[in-house]
């Protein structure tokens, strides 16, 4: 059986749905799982999805993505902006990752433009709401077959 993909949501996305919907949609992240674990299916990879505000039980997730995951993709959510710790994490381990963001980051306040996550990914997915998850999830299907 093939390596699992990581689907890493951080702080303040179990409130997708309620918080900010002009910012962020309607769409709840539970809404989000389901169509990743649709698009993982049509591709034939499977998802790890997961959430939590812990920044240490991310970087915990991160570690043990690096033993059983063919690769990350991770909403960090605020952390992105703050965290050397998930910065330092993902420079520990070898799996890819891809960073996404439902708002575009670059777009909005001047603290969110900086990511401590972009130099350590694959690349980068922002401002196309719940759909960027579901374009991570193609970008590393063909990442993982190609190599681009």
């Amino acid at each position: 059986m093939p390596k699992p993909i990581f689907v890493l949501n951080g702080p303040n996305l179990n409130r997708l749905g309620l918080r900010e919907p002009a910012v962020y949609g309607a769409e709840t992240l539970s809404d989000i799982e389901k169509r990743c674990s649709a698009r993982a299916h049509t591709l034939g990879l499977e998802v790890v999805f997961r959430q939590t505000n812990h920044e240490g039980e991310l970087v915990d997730w991160i570690h043990e993505a690096s033993e059983v995951a063919a690769a990350i993709i991770v909403n960090a959510g605020a952390y992105t902006h703050t965290s050397l710790a998930i910065h330092d994490a993902f420079r520990a381990v070898e799996p890819p990752v891809i960073e996404v963001h439902l708002s575009n980051i670059h777009a909005r306040e001047a603290v969110r433009h900086h990511s401590y996550i972009a130099p350590v990914a694959l690349g980068v997915i922002c401002g196309f709401g719940a759909t960027g998850y579901e374009l991570a999830l193609e970008a590393i299907h063909k990442h993982l077959t190609d190599g681009s």
